[in-house]
């Protein structure tokens, strides 16, 4: 399995949602060796089983109260932590990784990207370009290779 996942999550259909499809489509046209990518429409329990074998996973998600143009964060395991609107949190996904595994977590970071416009048969909102360019370059920094990595 390659060392780095990353999840994105998101509804194509629902305007500004499409930001985590959108970020997952610029990393697999771009095939940077050592990573996969999975897009999603929300996270699941069974999201955890994608985390074995892996040194880093990244949760990319659109948020609403999310500062402009977005937040990179660490993230910790944690059963009750609610994130997004979506079904489970990243944080609980990692909780259910050791839960599961007996073991800690890979690295996580959240990426989460500010939205403005959530309607259903929307595209993404002019508002929402600048934010999607920054949090591309906040992407492709955490991505193997890269010379700004922390």
């Amino acid at each position: 399995r390659p060392p780095v996942l990353v999840i994105a999550v998101g509804n194509p259909s629902r305007g500004d949602d499409a930001i985590g499809p959108e970020l997952a489509a610029r990393l697999e046209a771009a095939s940077l060796p050592g990573v996969e990518v999975i897009s999603e429409f929300q996270l699941q329990v069974e999201s955890a089983l994608d985390l074995v074998g892996r040194e880093r996973v990244i949760f990319v998600d659109a948020g609403t109260g999310t500062p402009a143009p977005f937040e990179l964060r660490r993230a910790a395991a944690s059963p009750d932590f609610l994130h997004t609107s979506h079904a489970l949190a990243p944080e609980a996904v990692l909780a259910t990784y050791r839960r599961v595994t007996g073991n800690e977590p890979p690295e996580a970071w959240v990426l989460c990207v500010r939205g403005e416009s959530f309607e259903l048969g929307e595209g993404l909102s002019a508002a929402v370009a600048a934010h999607l360019e920054a949090a591309w370059s906040a992407l492709q920094r955490l991505m193997p290779g890269s010379p700004e990595r922390d």
